[in-house]
């Protein structure tokens, strides 16, 4: 009688696997996005907006969308007016306001993608998951005071 081999074990976390992981999670929400002729980092910004405690100027959302994807504020002015110019956003006073097509393309975006992220979290145990959040918010902690002490 011969054994089945034992499992390979599990490969340590690392940067690649983290930017594996975000990719291929990236790549599946933008095939959807694109349907909607908008682009991973236009979404971030509408869904910023849309989601905000009080109203964003434009600073602010620049700003703010800055800390969570470190990019330059001249893409994300780009991105900003992308979104104004379809009417997605709009001026109110000095705050922008999503739209009704606005909060109706994020609605749809997340109706769309929601089976496909069903499937791609089934299965994993939520200790599994309480450890991946906990290890992933310590290394995003320490890659901002990193990046702080690079940029400073």
């Amino acid at each position: 009688m011969t054994t089945a081999p034992a499992p390979a074990p599990a490969p340590a976390a690392d940067s690649r696997g983290l930017a594996l992981a975000h990719y291929a999670a990236r790549g599946v929400l933008e095939h959807f996005l694109t349907r909607h002729g908008v682009t991973f980092q236009q979404q971030i910004v509408l869904r910023t907006a849309a989601t905000a405690g009080s109203p964003h100027t434009p600073d602010t959302l620049v700003a703010e969308v800055r800390g969570y994807l470190k990019t330059g504020p001249a893409t994300l002015r780009a991105d900003l007016d992308a979104l104004l110019a379809r009417e997605l956003l709009v001026r109110d006073g000095a705050h922008l306001r999503p739209t009704e097509a606005g909060s109706a393309l994020l609605a749809a975006s997340a109706a769309e993608v929601a089976p496909a992220t069903a499937r791609i979290w089934a299965d994993i145990p939520a200790e599994d998951l309480a450890a991946a959040g906990r290890v992933l918010t310590r290394i995003a902690e320490r890659a901002n005071a990193e990046l702080a002490t690079l940029t400073a």
